[in-house]
């Protein structure tokens, strides 16, 4: 695979399988040369558990304490005249109840995240193809079913987001933009951190966290300390 100028630029000078402190890698992804846009930087994760068992799933929310660096766009699926109104209020960019289902059904997905009354959930069940794929279907577990409506709105617009595990035990997780201040991106990393250290089975056995690295959009990713990575969370 050729890679860019940019990319060779910013590898020349890693040492080849170096494990470096969250901060230490947070400074180097900040050297290298930018790219025309805002990079996302990201956090990735192997686990130690097996992805076939249902009891090994690892999923769960963190709230960023610095935000994600851009507001989500969410729209809001509930029958109450009221909630849909406050949710507007809130910062929803759409609220409703059928014509927003129909909207949605004939294509319209240019949103981040849908929030639902429980009680709407049965009609968007036949939403799960359109949505599921694209990870969009509210969830109980990622609160986004709820009866508090205008709190899961506040809450994503605070930097609340949800992370799952794939198919290959890996996790990855966004943490911020490569502007941001070095303080910011590891306070949100180590947020992360600590949520899916939380978040581990209790039927998982051994070593739960194999690997971690951290990488922005266009940037080689930096292989994190194992051992550094569990104290950043404390």
């Amino acid at each position: 695979m050729q890679r860019s100028k940019r990319y060779r630029q910013g590898v020349a000078g890693l040492a080849k399988g170096a494990a470096y402190t969250l901060a230490e890698a947070i400074e180097v992804i900040q050297s290298f040369p930018r790219a025309k846009f805002d990079e996302t930087v990201e956090m990735a994760f192997n686990l130690g558990v097996d992805p076939k068992k249902s009891d090994q799933m690892v999923r769960a929310t963190v709230v960023l304490p610095n935000g994600t660096g851009k507001v989500p766009r969410t729209v809001v699926i509930t029958r109450v005249e009221e909630k849909a109104k406050a949710a507007l209020k809130a910062g929803a960019i759409a609220a409703g109840y059928e014509e927003l289902i129909e909207k949605i059904s004939k294509g319209w997905l240019d949103f981040d995240v849908i929030i639902a009354s429980p009680e709407v959930m049965r009609d968007l069940a036949r939403l799960g193809k359109t949505l599921g794929p694209k990870g969009l279907m509210p969830s109980p577990k990622a609160g986004t079913v709820t009866e508090n409506i205008v709190q899961a709105v506040e809450e994503v617009k605070k930097g609340k987001i949800e992370f799952k595990m794939d198919r290959n035990a890996n996790v990855q997780v966004p943490i911020g933009k490569i502007s941001f201040e070095k303080d910011k991106l590891a306070g949100n990393a180590e947020a992360v951190i600590a949520a899916l250290l939380k978040a581990k089975p209790s039927a998982a056995k051994g070593q739960y966290i194999k690997s971690a690295t951290i990488s922005s959009t266009m940037g080689p990713g930096l292989r994190i300390d194992l051992k550094e990575l569990a104290a950043s969370a404390r």
